[in-house]
């Protein structure tokens, strides 16, 4: 097919059209790299700020129990010590807007690459992909571990185990990058994750034999449960997380929910029964295992996940024994909080409110 000289002057045209608007293009790039640098060197200088003032406050506070002590300067360096605890509440709320350094365990994996989300929405993007990351991967593995249950196959098996320590070795990294924008997550159950990962990994290598197939129904079973009881925890958790989103609060990040709130309780009220059966069947594993590692056929893979399930219990039931009396205070906080607000907005409303006419006929007949 030949071309004709007017589809030829078109190209050329389209060509010279393109070139203009690249030209456009260019010069919002280049403006573009100029306001990154821009942006680079004020964030350098309020980290640098940033440091700098937390330095000072550590100072002040020090040279203030040199003489909080005498009976003349006590109000003084209480005011000090009021004005100190405000501060360093306003400079963690404007570090939350600014990059912060990977941890050990991320400079190990990623090595300095820049995780920090310095935008409000993309981090509550991030979260809910987290979330929903975790929703996925428990419906395949509910779905590999019944599928485990009605057939005996090594290895489905051992593809069910590989995609667990998959998962959770995900999770510590998800978690950690969390960790860095800002996500209140308790310590034990990033840890929990780390030791659930070596014992995905240990049941990854146990031998096929006779101890193995003792143990394999019930951890089918105690993963169907587990499943289940991490649905009602992403309901549980997606719920919090789009509430507090609603009502505008700051830590949107969280995985574990520390602003608490009356319909949180509702809703932990209801999940907290689930766990704890998952508690009482992670002791349960830790002594079948125990009662296995006696078998003659015990390798030492026996042993050492009785011990894993059972540090997971421990330190599942003490975090939650320590969350809950924590939780119910700030339930009786905010309903102090609450009443205070309402009594304050009703003398508000009297105050604003003009008589009523029964009250301006009595002071008129009273005159």
């Amino acid at each position: 097919m030949e071309l004709s000289q007017e589809d030829i002057q078109s190209s050329v045209k389209d060509f010279e059209d393109l070139t203009e608007e690249f030209k456009t293009f260019s010069a919002s790039h280049k403006e573009y790299m100029q306001k990154l640098d821009e942006l680079n060197a004020i964030q350098s200088k309020c980290l640098k700020e940033l440091t700098h003032q937390r330095y000072r406050l550590g100072i002040i506070k020090s040279s203030l129990k040199k003489f909080s002590k005498k009976p003349e300067s006590k109000e003084i360096s209480e005011e000090i010590e009021k004005g100190i605890s405000r501060r360093k509440i306003q400079l963690y709320e404007m570090e939350e807007a600014l990059p912060k350094k990977n941890g050990l365990y991320l400079r190990i994996i990623l090595g300095n690459v820049n995780v920090s989300i310095l935008n409000k929405e993309d981090k509550f993007k991030y979260k809910d992909e987290y979330e929903k990351f975790k929703f996925i991967v428990n419906g395949i593995g509910l779905l590999m571990s019944l599928s485990n249950i009605f057939i005996n196959s090594r290895v489905l098996d051992l593809i069910f185990m590989f995609m667990l320590v998959w998962y959770y070795c995900t999770l510590t990294i998800r978690e950690s990058i969390l960790k860095v924008n800002g996500s209140r997550i308790k310590g034990w159950w990033r840890a929990h994750h780390f030791i659930s990962t070596v014992l995905a990994g240990v049941l990854l290598i146990w031998p096929n034999n006779s101890v193995y197939y003792l143990f394999r129904p019930q951890f089918m079973w105690f993963n169907v449960y587990i499943s289940l009881v991490q649905f009602l925890q992403f309901r549980y958790q997606r719920g919090c997380l789009y509430r507090l989103r609603a009502l505008g609060e700051r830590h949107n990040m969280d995985i574990t929910i520390d602003g608490f709130h009356s319909w949180m309780w509702r809703g932990l009220s209801f999940l907290l029964p689930f766990l704890v059966g998952g508690y009482v069947w992670q002791l349960y594993n830790a002594y079948l295992l125990y009662e296995l590692s006696y078998n003659p056929e015990a390798t030492w893979q026996v042993p050492v996940l009785g011990g894993l399930f059972l540090t997971v219990f421990l330190g599942n039931v003490i975090t939650t024994l320590m969350i809950i009396p924590q939780k119910l205070k700030e339930k009786v906080k905010l309903k102090q909080r609450f009443s205070q607000t309402v009594s304050y907005l009703r003398r508000q409303n009297r105050e604003d409110s003009p008589p009523r006419p029964s009250e301006e006929s009595s002071k008129s007949k009273n005159q």
